[in-house]
């Protein structure tokens, strides 16, 4: 039986071309409606599977009015849009809905959508979470390509069996997570399971990209095309022709490269320095430690763009909502690490896995892995007795049963970038240093361990 869709929508050669994409797809559409009232009406009569509502519509209500309508029926509805602004967005977001298209509308992105968003209403996973019984983890069988992807915590099982629906898919994925989460190796498990497997895999870190290079490092240029461009470059999309590119800190890329982006999702075509057009085929995969939406509301990322992104967006938990994890990955980080330093596999005795659970991690995965590296490295005897763990990161519970007095904002301050420092073995800059774990900048960073005095510690260590 055919999926019967219902488009509400009051432009009428928007409305018609959808329409058009979906018959041809094999989907029913079994009426256009123009207002909330005639759309209530078929709803009644014809029972949807699925509603395509546009925001803005004829009469006194909108389309998220009737969203709030959809949500309470348990209808599945996707928004159609062009560019909002902020509180719209967020009056959109609090309906539910399985996600929004933006306008103008392609075919291939249409009928990806609507493949994730029967999927999601299929499963129903916040409901699920609402009204089953708390369990510790859940049975999911995952592919060999995610076998790098450790944890059975419900919250984590969750995130990998969408990554696994969504993999073969061709859409664009928005990963999202906290520094040290581990959202580019959930990237490159994606790219593994899909059909782009054996074609390119680039990744690019847009925060790491010196500002006067962007454009050339993502998009090329041609010879001659500014002073010292002596030869011609491919870009990293063309690179990525045919495979898949990793646009990591995607929320650092600057505003005036943001609209050429935008025309590589919408038109999948690049445009060189100094050269002419061309069309590539590549998927997207992007994550950013950043709150996207306040980004846009600060005016420093483009909502069409966040929209464009957003279509299957997945949240990565911070190693703190998933405890029951961490004896994997700490027996996980303690296998390799004993095998690269060519040590017999040390046990955690049961008062350092206690340890290690009882630490909030604001470092995530990436700390807890400098951690048991550094204890496999220090390691004598068979078992490991008493971790060496990051300094000064006191819990509330010991603060308050402390008889000392309590430190201020700065001295906190200090003790949190010292403990940060000392997890990734004072290193300050580059992957997995102490300003990739703390979300700063490398330059203020610096300024601040020379305000807070821990420039003469570094020293210290290092002499």
């Amino acid at each position: 039986m055919k999926v019967k869709i219902l488009i509400v929508e009051d432009q009428f050669i928007e409305a018609k071309s959808l329409s058009v994409i979906l018959t041809n797809a094999g989907y029913f559409v079994c009426s256009i409606a123009r207002s909330v009232t005639v759309a209530l009406s078929v709803i009644e009569k014809e029972k949807p599977d699925l509603v395509l509502v546009d925001i803005f519509l004829q009469g006194e209500e909108t389309g998220i009015d009737l969203g709030k309508i959809l949500h309470e029926k348990n209808i599945a509805f996707v928004y159609l849009s062009a560019n909002s602004n902020r509180q719209i967005l967020e009056a959109a977001k609090s309906t539910q809905p399985y996600g929004f298209m933006v306008k103008p509308f392609r075919a291939k992105d249409v009928l990806i959508m609507l493949d994730v968003a029967l999927y999601l209403h299929q499963h129903r996973l916040p409901e699920i979470k609402k009204n089953i019984p708390s369990q510790k983890s859940l049975p999911v069988q995952l592919p060999p390509e995610f076998k790098n992807l450790i944890g059975k915590s419900k919250k984590f099982t969750e995130v990998l069996e969408l990554a696994k629906m969504v993999s073969p898919l061709d859409t664009s994925v928005l990963i999202l997570g906290e520094s040290g989460t581990g959202k580019e190796l959930i990237a490159h498990s994606i790219h593994k399971l899909s059909s782009r497997r054996h074609k390119p895999y680039i990744v690019v870190n847009c925060g790491t990209l010196p500002s006067n290079l962007i454009e050339s490092e993502l998009f090329g240029h041609e010879k001659g095309s500014f002073t010292g461009a002596t030869a011609r470059r491919e870009g990293k999309f063309e690179l990525a022709d045919g495979g898949t590119i990793f646009l990591d800190e995607i929320g650092e890329l600057p505003l005036e490269l943001q609209v050429k982006f935008l025309r590589v999702l919408q038109e999948k075509e690049i445009e060189p320095i100094g050269g002419k057009p061309k069309k590539i085929n590549v998927r997207v995969l992007a994550a950013t430690n950043k709150d996207l939406e306040e980004e846009v509301a600060a005016g420093r990322f483009r909502i069409d763009l966040y929209y464009r992104l957003n279509v299957f967006p997945l949240l990565i938990p911070p190693l703190r909502q998933r405890k029951e994890d961490i004896p994997l990955l700490a027996e996980h980080f303690i296998k390799k690490y004993s095998a690269e330093e060519g040590k017999v596999i040390p046990v955690l005795a049961k008062q350092t896995v206690d340890e290690l659970r009882n630490y909030h991690w604001p470092g995530n995965i990436r700390e807890l892995e400098n951690t048991i590296q550094r204890n496999v490295v220090l390691a004598k005897g068979a078992d490991i007795e008493k971790l060496e763990m990051p300094t000064s990161k006191m819990t509330a519970k010991s603060i308050a049963n402390s008889s000392d007095k309590f430190k201020t904002i700065i001295e906190n301050e200090r003790d949190h970038i010292m403990a940060v420092l000392e997890s990734c073995n004072w290193k300050i800059s580059g992957k997995g240093g102490a300003a990739e774990i703390l979300d700063v900048n490398v330059n203020t960073l610096n300024s601040r361990i020379k305000k807070l005095g821990i420039e003469k510690e570094i020293s210290a260590r290092k002499s």
